[in-house]
């Protein structure tokens, strides 16, 4: 089995897989972190979602082995400590969750989302942006509303560290 180099929430992690280990798997198993979902594994419910160098990307159909040298950041990785990312920190704040699933992938799209769209986002473009992403508790509402507000404290955070 081949040994996988890449860094994880800003780690340097390595561990064995074969060529087929898909990068959710990887992420679970290998390293023990579960806050990556496996949901449909056809890439069509958005559980899985990882960001890969900075890129949202579906973890249930991409190979670990393509990932070698990569940096990839899960929903364990965005908080600083016990301080919430402002986007986990919305979702909390209007209840942008139930069963909780389907969040981490929500959480991670929502982030890409923002650094590709910006911070000012209308609900219509946050409805299209998430169609990949699916909720089978909510009616999508507060989810919604969350996004929108994890999107303006996000612009905030921004805005403090330069």
């Amino acid at each position: 089995m081949p040994m996988i180099h890449m860094t994880v929430n800003g780690k340097a992690v390595k561990g064995h897989a074969e060529p087929r280990t898909l990068l959710v798997q990887f992420l679970r198993e290998t390293l023990r972190l579960t806050g990556t979902h496996v949901g449909c594994d056809t890439s069509q419910c958005g559980a899985c979602v990882v960001h890969v160098d900075g890129h949202a990307i579906k973890s249930c159909t991409t190979l670990a082995v393509a990932c070698e040298g990569a940096h990839v950041t899960t929903i364990e990785g965005l908080a600083h400590g016990t301080e919430l990312h402002p986007m986990q920190a919305a979702f909390r704040e209007h209840h942008g969750l139930q069963c909780g699933y389907c969040t981490p992938g929500m959480i991670m799209s929502a982030v890409d989302m923002v650094n590709r769209k910006g911070h000012e986002l209308s609900e219509h473009t946050i409805r299209e942006e998430l169609e990949g992403n699916i909720c089978r508790c909510t009616g999508y509402h507060n989810i919604v509303k969350a996004v929108a507000a994890g999107a303006k404290a996000m612009e905030g955070m921004a805005k403090a560290a330069e």
